[in-house]
């Protein structure tokens, strides 16, 4: 059986209020947080707890994503709509009110930003412009996180009326219809192979589809106490975390999808509170978590 080591190696704070988003940075040492402060900041792995202000705002911003190439940050502002954000001068470019409700997810593709919205729509925005390019509206209920396959055919969508739903990239059609899960469908993550597409639910389960097989259902798993909050495989695929509303993190074998590691507050002088979002950084294999606790936790493991 594998032993995990775990060593806490930094807790950065600077947030007046609970962390949702987390997002790798320019550099392989820096990422992005950011919360119900409103507040984004940028750091640095390698000068702990030296936060850099890159924007704020006036309501909450779970979703970010990030154009490495352009140096661009989009930031999606509660009942607001989007902003881009030059990285390097803090400047904002251009904004747009594509929205009155939640952001809970944004991605970056070929040129197009797609937004989950909380009254059940995916706006598909040009990236420079911001102009409307689409809406997908499969359901009434938030939309509440997005995957793209790495073969990017597909956009994963989890909603809050339990279902997960396929749709082509190339057409915006629905490909497939699941009842995924017994409550809000939190979180969504392709396997690197893009063999599996794992999702996380306020029902506290962790479930396994298989993508070749027309995304049957593989595996369930009651994961967590609580809602899982947000997945990441590491960068070698071998391994994949989960966050939880149960305070923990879970460290699991992503060939058997088996439990491997529990990090918590006892055990590791982990997060205190709901941990939102957790990041597996390629830069010495950290991982980055945020929390209610107003706090972002830097992991260590030796595998």
């Amino acid at each position: 059986m594998q032993s995990i080591e775990v060593e806490k190696i930094g807790m950065y704070s600077g947030h007046n209020d609970c962390i949702y988003g987390l997002l790798e940075g320019l550099a392989p040492q820096q990422f992005f947080s950011s919360g119900a402060d409103g507040l984004v900041v940028a750091w640095d792995m390698n000068y702990p707890d030296q936060g850099e202000l890159v924007a704020k705002v006036s309501n909450s911003v779970y979703a970010m994503a990030l154009d490495p190439l352009s140096q661009r940050l989009w930031i999606g502002q509660n009942f607001q709509g989007v902003h881009l954000i030059d990285c390097l001068s803090r400047k904002e470019i251009r904004s747009a009110a594509i929205t009155d409700s939640y952001i809970f997810s944004m991605l970056h593709r070929n040129g197009l930003l797609y937004c989950a919205c909380g009254d059940g729509s995916v706006v598909v925005l040009e990236d420079t412009q911001l102009g409307v390019v689409a809406r997908l509206k499969f359901s009434e209920k938030s939309a509440r996180t997005l995957a793209f396959s790495p073969d990017g055919l597909h956009l994963a969508i989890g909603y809050s009326d339990n279902y997960i739903r396929i749709v082509s990239l190339s057409n915006g059609q629905l490909i497939a219809e699941i009842p995924a899960h017994d409550n809000s469908v939190f979180t969504l993550v392709y396997s690197p192979d893009g063999k599996h597409l794992l999702s996380g639910s306020r029902d506290a389960r962790l479930k396994v589809w298989n993508v070749n097989a027309g995304y049957a259902l593989q595996q369930s798993i009651v994961a967590h106490m609580y809602a899982i909050n947000d997945m990441a495989y590491s960068p070698d695929g071998r391994y994949f975390v989960t966050c939880s509303m149960d305070k923990s993190i879970k460290i699991w074998d992503a060939k058997v999808f088996r439990l491997l590691k529990v990090i918590d507050k006892a055990r590791h002088a982990g997060h205190g509170t709901s941990v939102n979002k957790v990041l597996w950084t390629e830069y010495n294999g950290y991982i980055v978590s945020g929390s209610d606790d107003r706090n972002v936790s830097i992991w260590s493991l030796k595998i």
